[in-house]
């Protein structure tokens, strides 16, 4: 078991969410006017994400499954972000708040950008910091003990698959299931750690999967990935890896793949515990 104050907690990434937003908070003496400004139905916002990338100002974050304003001073209250709720979650009012300041926009980008240079470097601490670190954590021999009782259901579980074939050297980015779907993107051993892969991850998106340890011409997944974002339009991707430290190769896949590609789309990466329990859930 982990310590209770470890980064995957969930309260620990709470209480580091709200730090992080804390020091972005400007100046009390910033003047207050009513203008218009973005107002979010939290019943209503399914987390998808796709108002934040939509939002040129960086203003809009997925906090607690919600997306949310991070602060008034970078929201413009135009609107851009209205016509991407597929939920109609999103409105525009007219309240008090501070003005809009672009310069302070600027100093977010710049430290989003920042972010989003290491970002891959953070996860492969995250995934290596829990993992054992005798040889390749990936490799090494273990044994679980057997559960008491194993979870029953009535009936037999139906896949969620609706699609063939799914390997990565084998899929069409183009194909008709992938246009506009939710897609995700799955470490090969993450279906067989996390038991209920099929109703959590898989249900009522398309599939990819892939080893970013052992999979050879790992260069063309790049290119796959930016094909489905550009020109099967998917809405958003998924990346699902396991804890043991190489795993962390396909999330880097997933995001030079967006990277390149000449539209953005919210991804979401997913982190399993080798006894499959998520350790970790969020938007990149």
């Amino acid at each position: 078991m982990f310590e209770s104050n470890n980064i995957f907690s969930s309260n620990f990434i709470k209480r580091k969410k709200l730090k992080e937003i804390e020091k972005m908070t400007v100046s009390e003496e910033k003047k207050i006017v009513t203008r218009k400004i973005i107002k979010i139905d939290e019943e209503l916002c399914t987390g998808c994400g796709n108002c934040v990338v939509t939002c040129a100002e960086a203003a809009l974050e997925i906090i607690d499954g919600k997306a949310r304003v991070v602060n008034d001073v970078f929201c413009d209250g135009l609107g851009a972000c209205l016509g991407e709720c597929p939920e109609g979650a999103l409105e525009i009012i007219e309240r008090e708040a501070v003005e809009f300041d672009e310069e302070e926009v600027e100093k977010r980008l710049d430290m989003l950008k920042k972010n989003e240079q290491t970002g891959t470097h953070q996860v492969q601490q995250i995934v290596a910091e829990h993992a054992q670190q005798c040889g390749c954590p990936s490799a090494q021999t273990r044994v679980f003990n057997e559960p008491e009782v194993l979870s029953e259901v009535s009936g037999k579980v139906s896949s969620a698959l609706r699609q063939w074939p799914i390997q990565m050297h084998l899929i069409n980015p183009r194909a008709p299931y992938y246009q506009g779907a939710d897609v995700l993107l799955s470490a090969d051993c993450v279906s067989f750690s996390y038991g209920d892969f099929h109703r959590d991850l898989l249900n009522k998106k398309s599939i990819a999967i892939a080893c970013p340890k052992l999979d050879q011409g790992k260069e063309l997944y790049i290119e796959k990935i930016k094909s489905l974002i550009e020109d099967a339009k998917i809405n958003t991707l998924t990346v699902a890896i396991m804890e043991v430290p190489c795993c962390s190769g396909l999330l880097a896949l997933a995001q030079e793949g967006a990277k390149q590609a000449n539209r953005k789309v919210p991804i979401k990466y997913i982190i399993v515990g080798i006894q499959g329990n998520i350790l970790k859930e969020q938007w990149v």
